[in-house]
């Protein structure tokens, strides 16, 4: 059966937040516990989107939280980090949606766009009546988006696109794509033709989206792959602030810190149920699982990483609301937090035994959703590089 969420914190962790930071994440936590929790086992065996949850996350102001303006909550970054952290602790699924509408389309357009772009867009993303993803991946093009193939071909007041993105979440529900594609220059050779993003409206003839199926992890979330076959968009459909790979990248940076404090939330969720189950669970002698020492080392190694966990990102968040944040800050953040989660939940498995792999339990689900976690927005091998070049001044790629 279920058991009932009671939070966690052993070094009094919430002594380190402001009142307002502990009331983000009361609330977020309440719409979890009262809204996704109930349906997310049900949606992750049918493999349904629960959509019917995104007006209710914009009305509490979910969606690009931390930007100012526009109706939007304008959160400092810690709070919004204590909200990726207990949607995650739902879902994955639902953190990665979030994540997707706040750092991969409302904070480019945000960033980069004109104020005509932003002041079309980004009111309706923040309520959720209009809805986003971002296009950087490609098929044969992951790791290393710089060897993209989609291209983007000035044609007088026009540009017209070409190419193939996948992995896409949110990508055959969205009403406006950000795509980042390659500008053909024929005065310059094409491997210095210049990365741009574009704003592409899903209902434009030659774009389509098909959803990926068969998927065993992120269930509840929607994955597409995108087409984009002679797609004409206006020339005022450019991000006029994009330039380069750097561009793109500083999107992800958004994204990969939400997804460092998500991580814990995943972790806090295997962990108390974990832990409750041992202390419920008798076997040998009638004596509760919890007393064996076996047991007690995986839950004495689960709190501490999860912990350590919570101090790296809280001093990540803290250094970006001061702007002394550094990518390869955030590249440590998401390269641990992920890697610590994914174990928490392995052995909270070991620990519920043949009850770790029932959805009766939220084990499972989460390992299964935090395999990818550790996969997008970078590989793990590859934030390891990203940190070893900032330490060594050597790059490894």
């Amino acid at each position: 059966m279920a058991l009932k969420y009671q939070g966690v914190d052993f070094i009094l962790f919430d002594s380190l937040l402001s009142a307002d930071e502990l009331l983000i994440r009361t609330n977020t936590r309440a719409f979890i516990e009262d809204k996704l929790i109930p349906i997310i086992e049900q949606c992750n065996r049918d493999g349904r989107f629960p959509r019917e949850l995104v007006r209710p996350m914009g009305d509490l102001g979910f969606f690009g939280a931390t930007l100012e303006g526009y109706g939007c909550a304008g959160l400092n970054n810690v709070e919004y980090g204590l909200l990726t952290q207990e949607l995650e602790r739902g879902d994955s699924g639902l953190r990665s949606f979030v994540s997707v509408q706040s750092a991969l389309v409302m904070y480019p357009i945000y960033t980069f766009g004109t104020d005509e772009q932003k002041s079309r867009w980004l009111p309706k993303l923040a309520t959720g009546e209009k809805l986003g993803c971002f296009g950087l991946t490609e098929p044969d093009f992951g790791s290393n988006p710089g060897g993209m193939r989609t291209r983007a071909r000035k044609d007088g007041d026009d540009y017209i696109l070409n190419g193939e993105k996948m992995w896409i979440t949110s990508g055959s529900i969205a009403d406006v794509a950000v795509i980042w594609a390659k500008v053909e220059d024929p005065a310059i050779p094409q491997e210095q033709w210049r990365i741009r993003g574009f704003l592409v409206e899903t209902d434009r003839p030659g774009f389509s989206a098909r959803d990926v199926h068969g998927k065993w992890s992120l269930r509840a979330s929607i994955t597409s792959g995108l087409s984009m076959q002679d797609v004409r968009i206006p020339a005022a459909n450019l991000l006029p602030g994009t330039d380069g790979l750097k561009s793109p990248l500083m999107c992800l940076s958004q994204a990969r810190y939400g997804i460092s404090w998500g991580a814990i939330g995943a972790a806090m969720a295997c962990y108390d149920t974990a832990l409750q189950y041992a202390q419920q669970r008798k076997q040998f002698r009638g004596q509760p699982i919890a007393s064996h020492q076996l047991v007690q080392q995986k839950l004495s190694w689960m709190i501490t990483e999860i912990t350590k966990a919570q101090l790296l990102a809280l001093q990540v968040g803290r250094l970006k609301d001061q702007g002394k944040v550094a990518f390869q800050h955030i590249s440590m953040a998401k390269k641990n937090n992920v890697a610590m989660a994914v174990e928490c939940a392995r052995m909270a498995r070991d620990i519920l035994g043949a009850n770790g792999i029932a959805d009766d339990y939220p084990i499972m689900r989460h390992l299964m959703n935090l395999e990818s976690v550790k996969t997008y927005e970078g590989t793990d091998d590859v934030h390891t590089l990203i940190i070893g070049q900032s330490i060594t001044g050597i790059s490894a790629f």
